[in-house]
Parts: structure tokens; C-alpha cells; sequence
């Protein structure tokens, strides 16, 4: 894809944008905000982490999404007698006695991790292990994984006995931490007419996989001002209890904050966030608008918080 300049690139982008979410709508009842969120992090180059209880169309929307794209996609249902080698691949004998490496479920472009808190922490290392190097390694050989690659894990927040819940260092992998919620009843309604009719729905794929690797090079092409970027690493930086920055909310309710990693996706986040809305730079606005989703899973309540029902968000919105 060759566009005769950057400004050129970004409408294309915004235009590809608008073309997703009519296509997505087909299917997808509702749901803007996530979608909108799963997109920016796909064209932001990060993995997604979709929290919601069943039942509200989580791997729906994932499946749907990859058709769009017209990308390869796997889905990996987790469960805790899942191994390493069930999701990376492994070395088998083949007929002339030698060692051969047979591909796991991985190795596709958009890998749906259904439960990820389902499956032990060695399964979950192997997963992260391909999120962050986008590689695994079998028996010592490193094997690269196609581009784009990426994850996008659910979790359910209830039911919480026998689960493995991702330590923070492995919730940091993920760029955005997206929450599902009920449908409206109005959408409830449209969800069950055209669910239980025979009505075939065909989609038409409206973005390539090169398409998106251009999109993903385009995003940290995009310029930001200095007071946005000193926004966006001032807004992590008060999340970080008895530090010189952190306000009395934070010190009161927070024992954790968030890490440079946040800054980072804040910045590309607000990028992304600004060019699907046609605009060529990110303003303050951008960087709110996202700063829930990178941010909710770096923060960690403590005692306090959960005794008064102080929720992340609310810590967040305090920081605005």
C-alpha cells in the first residue's frame, strides 16, 4: 500500500475505520466502545484483554472481527490440563525419522485465548512468552510467528474457584484491559430477533493483513505535542502511591501503580484514538478517552478501596 503522503495515510485509516464497524455492526449488536477499543489496539499493535461474564458475545466479536480483517484466526480454549506445547507446537518423528516441528494453534494472526485465568501458570508463561518476543521457542529453535500477531484473551470476572489468576506482570503484557457489560434492552431485543431467524449474515473483508502492518507503522508515525505526551506519563505517574506526584486519592486507595509500559500505550493509544477520528495529532481528549483501558489493570486497589467500593475507574476519572 503505497499513499502519496502521511496525511493521505491517516484518512485511509479513518476511512478503514468506518468500513470495520458497518461491517461488525452486522453481526454485533451495540458494543461501540469495545469494538472501537479492540481496533485501535489491533492497529496500535497490542494484545487485548476482554473481561465480561458469559454469554455477552466475546468470541463472537473476536471471530467476527478476524473475518473483517480477513486474517487467519484460532481460537484456544483454556483449561488447566491445557500444556505448553497444546498452544506453541512441538517437535514430532516424521516418516523418515526426523525431528520435524508440527505448528500449534499460535501460529495464526489473531489467536483468540478463551479463560486465559482457566489454564496453569507454565501455559500462560508460553502465551506471553509469544505476546511479548512474538516467537516461541521449541526445543531450543526459535520460530517466528506471522505478522500481525494478536492475542486477544477473555476472562470472566465471576466464578473464580479453580482459576489461575494473571499475576500483574503478565496483565502488563496486554495494552488494553477492554470491560464487556450488558446490552440495553432495546439491543437485548435486536440481539434475539436476529439470532433465533434464519437470516444468514455474509461479511466482506475490509482490511488485509498488509493493510494493518501499514496502519501499525503509520501509528507511531503520527506526531504528538509536547503537552499531550507529558500528559499521557503524568497521568501514569499519579497513579504511583507516595510518589512526588501521586494525588491523596491514589495514596489512600492504590498499593500498586502502573509502569512505564502505561505511558507508552497511552501515547500510541491517543495516536490511534486520533487518526481513527480523522484527525493528524492526538490531543488531551485522546489520551482520556483511552486512559481506562490502559490503566485499570496497572492499578491495584487496596484494602481500603475494596471496603468502600472505590473502583478503579473511579480512581482513574480522579485523575482528569
Amino acid at each position: 500500500m503505497e499513499f502519496k503522503s502521511d496525511v493521505e495515510a491517516v484518512d485511509a485509516l479513518a476511512q478503514s475505520y468506518k468500513d470495520l464497524k458497518q461491517e461488525i455492526a452486522k453481526v454485533i449488536v451495540g458494543q461501540d466502545e469495545v469494538v472501537k477499543a479492540v481496533i485501535i489496539a489491533l492497529f496500535s499493535n497490542g494484545h487485548s484483554l476482554l473481561v465480561g461474564v458469559p454469554g455477552l458475545a466475546k468470541t463472537l466479536l473476536v471471530s467476527t472481527i478476524a473475518d473483517v480483517l480477513d486474517l487467519d484466526f484460532k481460537r484456544i480454549q483454556f483449561t488447566p490440563d491445557l500444556m505448553p506445547s497444546d498452544i506453541t507446537g512441538s517437535e514430532i518423528l516424521d516418516e523418515d525419522r526426523h525431528f520435524k516441528f508440527n505448528r500449534g494453534p499460535l501460529f495464526s494472526n489473531i489467536v483468540l485465548a478463551d479463560e486465559i485465568n482457566r489454564t496453569p501458570p507454565k501455559t500462560q508463561a508460553a502465551l506471553l512468552e509469544a505476546m511479548q518476543e512474538r516467537s516461541v521457542t521449541v526445543s531450543g529453535t526459535r520460530h517466528e510467528l506471522p505478522k500481525p500477531f494478536f492475542v486477544l484473551a477473555t476472562q470472566n470476572p465471576i466464578e473464580q474457584e479453580g482459576t489461575y489468576p494473571l499475576p500483574e506482570a503478565q496483565l502488563d503484557r496486554f495494552m488494553f484491559n477492554i470491560p464487556l457489560d450488558y446490552p440495553s434492552y432495546e439491543e437485548e431485543v435486536e440481539v434475539v430477533k436476529s439470532t433465533t431467524s434464519l437470516q444468514e449474515i455474509s461479511l466482506k473483508h475490509v482490511v488485509t493483513a498488509s493493510q494493518i502492518l501499514a496502519y501499525q507503522q503509520l501509528i507511531r508515525k503520527i506526531p504528538i505535542a509536547d503537552n499531550v505526551l507529558n500528559y499521557a506519563v503524568s497521568l501514569a505517574t499519579k497513579t504511583r502511591p507516595n510518589t512526588a506526584m501521586a494525588t491523596d486519592k491514589v495514596n489512600s486507595y492504590i498499593s500498586w501503580g502502573a509502569g512505564p509500559r502505561a505511558s507508552q500505550y497511552l501515547v500510541l493509544g491517543a495516536k490511534c484514538h486520533a487518526a481513527i477520528k480523522g484527525k493528524y495529532s492526538p490531543d488531551i481528549e485522546d489520551v482520556q478517552q483511552i486512559a481506562n483501558y490502559v490503566l485499570r489493570h496497572r492499578i491495584v486497589r487496596n484494602y481500603k478501596a475494596e471496603a468502600e467500593g472505590i473502583t478503579e475507574e473511579m480512581v482513574i476519572k480522579s485523575l482528569f
